[in-house]
């Protein structure tokens, strides 16, 4: 069994509305993601996906839970201050709108190498140029993109250059918040190859966010479906999509547009009423490494 990398345990945040109101982002999820797999975390939008992400990447406090990456607990200041590199250089987030993502009025070269320079790491290739001609490369640029600004670039070359820019520490966790929802169906294609190529080379561990479950049954070992933040099920992929068990679950994978035209006109699509959602519940092992909510 591979070394666990991540682990959450009944995470919980609340967004403060206005005087004593809140609303609940994330009730009580609990997941891992071990050494070198890719997790996808799919559910629909406002189910608190990102905020989980924000979460782990200590852009957000949680309200309650724990996060412990590498055995350090990422909600304690005293640990975090005392590993402060580690963690800042071995997690990197890679965000939804790489658009506004990236400095407009940076270069491509200085925005993939911008962590190096932050963090004074020196470039084994000898030069920041050398290391950015390198990073693009392996995302798929060429180089004579390097001394282009953001807005000069199309939606996939400013995606590709977010990849190459969390690569460049050679992080051990990447987060990809729904990296490819605002891309071309033929570039999420691409964007998603270039995933799987990444991973097979450096070995990081993934966690990938999105709400296309094709997406996340071809390039995902494990997966999680979240719902009015709560984790409802949990599972490796075969499994989850052979045999779904919330209806939650089954209502996603119902949404899921079949390639024959006649099929998509017949088939029925399966509605789950969010608000049926049990106030309390807990996860139990339906079979080995199956987890689905059950109501207290």
């Amino acid at each position: 069994m591979p070394e666990i990398l991540l682990d959450v345990r009944s995470l919980t945040h609340r967004y403060a509305i206005t005087g004593k109101s809140t609303l609940t982002a994330l009730d009580g999820v609990t997941f891992q993601i071990r050494r070198g797999e890719i997790f996808g975390l799919v559910g629909q939008s406002g189910s608190g996906k990102s905020t989980a992400a924000r979460c782990i990447m200590n852009l957000l406090r949680p309200t309650g839970g724990k996060l412990l990456y590498k055995g350090v607990d990422l909600l304690d200041p005293k640990q975090r201050r005392a590993n402060r590199k580690m963690l800042q250089t071995t997690r990197q987030l890679i965000f939804q709108d790489s658009g506004s993502s990236l400095n407009p009025r940076m270069t491509l070269a200085e925005i993939i190498t911008e962590p190096m320079a932050i963090h004074r790491v020196k470039s084994p290739r000898g030069s920041m140029r050398a290391e950015a001609e390198l990073r693009a490369k392996s995302v798929g640029l060429s180089p004579s993109c390097l001394d282009r600004f953001p807005p000069e670039l199309s939606g996939g070359q400013r995606q590709r250059a977010a990849i190459a820019r969390a690569l460049c520490m050679e992080p051990e966790l990447l987060i990809a918040d729904e990296p490819v929802a605002s891309l071309d169906v033929s570039v999420q294609a691409q964007i998603l190859n270039l995933f799987r190529h990444l991973q097979e080379r450096h070995g990081f561990s993934l966690l990938f966010i999105a709400h296309d479950m094709s997406a996340v049954r071809w390039l995902c070992s494990r997966v999680g479906v979240l719902c009015r933040g709560r984790l409802v099920e949990a599972a490796p992929v075969p499994e989850l999509f052979e045999n779904p068990l919330h209806p939650c679950t089954r209502a996603l994978l119902s949404s899921v547009p079949l390639p024959d035209p006649r099929r998509e006109r017949e088939r029925q699509l399966e509605h789950f009423d969010a608000d049926t959602l049990p106030s309390a519940g807990t996860l139990y092992e339906a079979s080995p490494d199956h987890f689905v909510l059950k109501e207290d």
